[in-house]
C-alpha cells in the first residue's frame, strides 16, 4: 500500500529559489536612498527638491550627477516641471535664468512679496546714472572704462565702482590696446536680478528702464548719489587715487 505523502514538504524549510528573490528584496531595502535613474514621479520630486533647495541657479549637469540620471531626461522632467507650475495656482515658478533653474515668484505676486522682503532686508538701490552705465556694459560687454565714458559723454569711474560694490559687474581680463585697460562684464547676480536666462535675454536699450524698475521697484531707483553728481560735474579723468583702487590684474571676481 503506498504511503500517504506528507504536509513536511510543504510547511518545511522554504525552496531554494526563493533565496535569489528573497536576496533581492533585502538588497532593495538596504538601499533605501538610492535615486531612481529614470524620469517618473519620484525622478521629477528629487529634481524638484534639488532645484527648490538650491541658492543659485543649478545647471542640468549638477542634477544629473546628483541623481544619477541622463541629461536628457533631466530636461523632460524639468520641462514637466515647469508645465506644472505655469498653472494660475502656483505662486512660485521654475525659470532657466543664467544658464541654469531656479524658482521665482510669479510676475502677479511681486507687490505682495516686495512688501514682504522689504521688511527683511534693504532692497538693491541704483541710480539712474548707474542703470545708464549698466545698461551699456550690458550691450556691449566686455568693455573699457574710456569706451563706456565714450557713449555716455561723462565720467564713470564712481559709477563703474558703485557697480562693482553692488555685484553688478565684474572684471574680465585686459583689453590688448594701449595701456592696457580694465574690461567689464555683468555678474550672475545681474543676470538673476533681473531675471533674465542670459545677456541674449536683454531687451532693447529702450525697454531696459522698464526692466530696470520691473526688478528693483520705483524705490530702488534714485536720481543720482552724490559721488556721481561731483564725477558729472567735473568731467575729468579719474584721479590716482580712483585708478590705484582698480584691479590690478586681468583675473575675474568672484
Amino acid at each position: 500500500m503506498p504511503e500517504e505523502p506528507t504536509l513536511e514538504s510543504s510547511a518545511g524549510s522554504p525552496e531554494p529559489a526563493a533565496q535569489p528573490e528573497h536576496a533581492a528584496e533585502l538588497e532593495t531595502a538596504a538601499s533605501p536612498e538610492e535615486t531612481p535613474h529614470g524620469p517618473g514621479p519620484e525622478f521629477r520630486a528629487a529634481i524638484e527638491a534639488i532645484v527648490y533647495a538650491a541658492e543659485e541657479p543649478v545647471t542640468v549637469q549638477q542634477i544629473a550627477s546628483a541623481v544619477h540620471g541622463e541629461r536628457d531626461a533631466v530636461r523632460r522632467a524639468l520641462r514637466e516641471l515647469i508645465a506644472a507650475y505655469a498653472t494660475d495656482e502656483r505662486g512660485i515658478e521654475i525659470r532657466e535664468v543664467a544658464g541654469g533653474y531656479k524658482f521665482y515668484t510669479k510676475p502677479q505676486h511681486h507687490d505682495a512679496v516686495r512688501r514682504f522682503i522689504k521688511s527683511l532686508q534693504p532692497p538693491l538701490r541704483l541710480s539712474m546714472p548707474a542703470l545708464e552705465t549698466l545698461s551699456v556694459i550690458a550691450y556691449k560687454q566686455p568693455v573699457t572704462l574710456p569706451e563706456i565714458q565714450e557713449i555716455r559723454g561723462v565720467q564713470a569711474a564712481g559709477v563703474i565702482k558703485t557697480l562693482l560694490e553692488r555685484g553688478m559687474i565684474t572684471t574680465a581680463g585686459r583689453k590688448e590696446a594701449l595701456g592696457r585697460p580694465i574690461l567689464y562684464r555683468t555678474t550672475k547676480d545681474f543676470l538673476m536680478r533681473f531675471g533674465l536666462a542670459g545677456v541674449e535675454d536683454l531687451p532693447s536699450l529702450k525697454e531696459f528702464e522698464a526692466l530696470a524698475r520691473a526688478a528693483l521697484g520705483d524705490d530702488g531707483i534714485i536720481p543720482e548719489e552724490p559721488g556721481e553728481m561731483a564725477e558729472s560735474a567735473a568731467g575729468e579723468a579719474p584721479t590716482a587715487a580712483e585708478a590705484a583702487e582698480e584691479p590690478a590684474t586681468g583675473e575675474e571676481t568672484k
